[in-house]
């Protein structure tokens, strides 16, 4: 019995070893490779394939520079307005969640652009504790080896937005016939105001609800730090 524990607590140690070393090495990789396909791009093809739908995947690179600083602008106004100073983590936002969540409220996230980048690359989709302290770990990977504008660049490139569309160059061709480095103000914070449901909102046809919060994002964009990333 005392073998067969200690052969059990070899495989542990063998696979906790494994994941690190290959998630660090994944993550090292990352910083200059472009991240071409994430898991949710995955899942959303099976699930349109489940569902008898028509699997469609519109995903194109681009860099930094060729992403108009409108954009940057306007997901850090309705996203993460403290991006360019927290850690990865917004400890106030997250209390807050959980003290609306545990006095009724409605259930919010709370998540980063970092911990969803994280989340966009690594992981896949859910709630669960195991994902959560996942994606927290990639959190602090990826703040400390990437730095913010490489963060801020895959963000953008990986994000969901629309039904097969995903990153900001893909969703400007589809919704408004342009490449990403020309999107106006205007547009980049209707694409932003979508972003908590990319699926249900529309930023080429946007519904009232979306023009207010694009409205409001404009208003940040105007009260955040511009890095003065992409292209002006």
């Amino acid at each position: 019995m005392k073998f067969l524990w200690h052969r059990f607590w070899v495989w542990v140690r063998n696979i906790l070893i494994f994941f690190f070393v290959s998630s660090l090495l994944a993550v090292i990789a990352f910083k200059w490779v472009p991240v071409y396909r994430t898991p949710l791009m995955y899942i959303r093809c099976f699930e349109q394939w489940f569902d008898g739908k028509d699997t469609v995947l519109e995903h194109q690179w681009v860099d930094m520079n060729q992403i108009s600083n409108n954009m940057v602008l306007a997901v850090m106004g309705g996203e993460d307005t403290g991006f360019l100073r927290h850690n990865g983590f917004e400890e106030k936002e997250i209390l807050k969640a959980r003290l609306e969540a545990l006095e009724g409220g409605r259930q919010r996230g709370a998540s980063t652009i970092s911990q969803q980048t994280a989340k966009n690359v690594f992981l896949w989709q859910g709630k669960s504790w195991i994902r959560k302290g996942l994606e927290a770990y990639f959190t602090v990977l990826i703040e400390a080896i990437w730095g913010k504008e490489r963060i801020m660049e895959v963000y953008l490139n990986s994000i969901e937005m629309g039904d097969g569309i995903y990153g900001v160059q893909a969703c400007a061709q589809k919704k408004f016939k342009k490449n990403a480095k020309k999107l106006t103000r205007n547009e980049s914070s209707l694409i932003a105001a979508t972003l908590p449901n990319p699926l249900q909102r529309d930023s080429a046809h946007p519904s009232p609800l979306v023009k207010k919060r694009s409205q409001r994002i404009q208003r940040e964009m105007r009260a955040v730090r511009n890095p003065g990333w992409g292209a002006k």
